[in-house]
């Protein structure tokens, strides 16, 4: 059952078939058994239980909230969770308790979901691959699915059956890992770069980013608030469907969130997409993209093509100033949001009493990692007066003609845009940390990092797997705002591939013996 959608667990909950404290328990069982995937920082243990009695209450007098009602989800550790610790993955906020919920959290909880827990991430969400919070690096399922392990069967002796476990992809990878295991049906993650879609394409499961302003980002802690978007990651795209209608709205309190939004709770089902016009990036055929992605992406194409779309070519010229212009606008949003961790409010203080100054530099220095602190000088610079119009305004005025890019693309009567979501498919972590972090978040978020700075709706579908026996995931761009047209034509691919799911219950106890003694201080579990 743990294995089922969320529509299909959500109508076995109304037919009486579970009760929400068994499933509730189940999904609690697993988050310890794979504990050593290291997915969650704090496991809500108690609250889930608590949550999951209320749930069941109503189901007993026939008042469920709908089809979330008492269904496990997770939150991404950079949501706001009132009296659950929110730490970013820092040492900054470790151990800061908010004392509300954010706009997605409060919304989920108000349609009966139930609180697994808060996921990990990379540090504030800076990163591509989850290595680099402070508890430690995500792992993702796949290393010890059946379907790795019988081709890693045939490497070359010597190697230790855990030497080699894979990344997850950043930053939201342990919301993705959180799903791919089985613990949730659901969790929010946040896309400011492809954070969400990345970590979707790694684990297998689908990674949606709405449009920019269909979902508040109230209580999520801001890394770049004109590109921060809270993304949803789930089993299918129906399921993805379903969460973004419960969190699409207008917020009083997220003055970006549009008014009156579309709420794509059903998805039609798709039969003739002859009407369709898909569009390939001609720029997105990049010298670093794999053979077997390109392959796929070719073949995805081809797919639509048989069924009577049509496929063309199009281009988006400034695509390769992207990574620049995303680089300095990032950081530079970065510098101004993390001005506000100085030791005096809240989160992390040193033990320094010299001065106010002195107090203010150890606290940063000792409450962020290296990444964290290398954006932050980095956009002190580009913030500077003397490089402001050069490098902020400049980098601005091409974001503009990047989203033009978009709109002409759009305009010229393309449904959807159809490229691949990451270069390959997930790599060891020993070869990840080979690059640093600047180089990794540009290689990653090579094909993602656009459709934040447009603010378009983006998903990425998993299509097959690797010749390693890997997911490989392919990403659909849609028009503002279009965001049900988007999922309604993924959907229909999704059902075409038939993505395998993923096999771990014959390895899941080999697993948990092989780590039963590492210590992953990382995991609270809440007694």
């Amino acid at each position: 059952m743990l294995g089922w959608t969320l529509r299909e667990v959500s109508a076995a909950l109304k037919q009486g078939q579970i009760t929400p404290t068994e499933l509730c328990q189940k999904c609690l069982a697993l988050i310890k058994k794979t504990k050593f995937l290291n997915a969650y920082i704090t496991v809500s243990e108690e609250v889930a239980l608590r949550q999951a009695e209320e749930s069941e209450e109503r189901y007993k007098k026939g008042h469920s909230l709908g089809e979330l009602d008492g269904i496990p989800v997770a939150v991404k550790d950079n949501f706001s969770t009132s009296g659950i610790e929110t730490t970013c993955a820092s040492n900054m906020l470790k151990g800061y308790i908010p004392p509300y919920n954010a706009t997605v959290v409060q919304k989920l909880l108000d349609q009966g979901a139930l609180l697994m827990g808060k996921t990990n991430l990379d540090e504030f969400a800076m990163g591509s691959g989850s290595t680099d919070g402070i508890f430690g690096p995500v792992k993702n399922p796949w290393s010890y699915s059946k379907q790795y392990r019988e081709k890693r069967k045939q490497k070359p002796h010597g190697e230790t059956e855990d030497s080699n476990w894979l990344i997850t992809g950043g930053s939201s990878g342990g919301s993705a890992a959180a799903v791919s295991a089985f613990t949730c049906f659901a969790a929010l993650g946040s896309d400011t770069g492809g954070s969400t879609r990345n970590p979707a394409a790694h684990c297998g499961v689908v990674g949606l980013k709405p449009s920019y302003g269909l979902v508040s980002r109230h209580g999520l802690i801001p890394l770049v608030n004109s590109m921060d978007v809270p993304g949803i990651l789930t089993r299918c795209v129906d399921d993805a469907a379903v969460v973004l209608g419960v969190l699409a709205g207008h917020d009083c309190r997220d003055s970006t969130t549009v008014q009156d939004p579309v709420k794509p709770l059903t998805l039609p089902n798709l039969t003739d997409v002859s009407k369709l016009c898909i569009g390939i990036p001609k720029e997105y055929h990049v010298p670093e993209l794999s053979s077997e992605v390109q392959s796929l992406w070719s073949k995805a194409a081809k797919l639509f093509e048989s069924e009577g779309a049509k496929v063309i070519e199009v281009s988006l010229p400034h695509t390769r100033y992207s990574i620049v212009c995303y680089h300095v606008l990032c950081t530079s949003e970065v510098a101004s949001n993390m001005a506000r961790f100085d030791g005096l409010e809240y989160g992390h203080r040193c033990d320094i009493n010299v001065s106010t100054e002195a107090m203010y530099a150890a606290t940063r220095r000792e409450g962020f990692n290296d990444v964290v602190r290398g954006r932050i000088l980095s956009g002190n610079f580009f913030l500077l007066k003397e490089n402001y119009e050069n490098y902020f305004v400049r980098a601005q005025k091409v974001r503009r003609l990047i989203a033009n890019d978009f709109v002409n693309v759009f305009n010229s009567g393309v449904d959807v845009l159809l490229t691949p979501t990451t270069l390959s498919e997930a790599v060891p972590y020993v070869e990840f940390i080979k690059e640093d972090n600047r180089t990794r978040s540009a290689q990653d978020d090579i094909f993602t990092q656009a459709v934040n700075m447009a603010g378009l709706p983006a998903v990425s579908v998993p299509m097959a797997l690797s010749n390693q026996g890997l997911p490989i995931g392919l990403q659909f761009i849609g028009r503002a705002f279009c965001d049900q047209q988007l999922l309604t034509i993924a959907k229909w691919f999704e059902k075409q591939v038939q993505f395998p799911v993923i096999q771990l219950q014959e390895t899941m106890d080999d697993c948990s013996s092989v780590f039963e003694n590492e210590k992953l201080t990382s995991v609270s579990l809440k007694q």
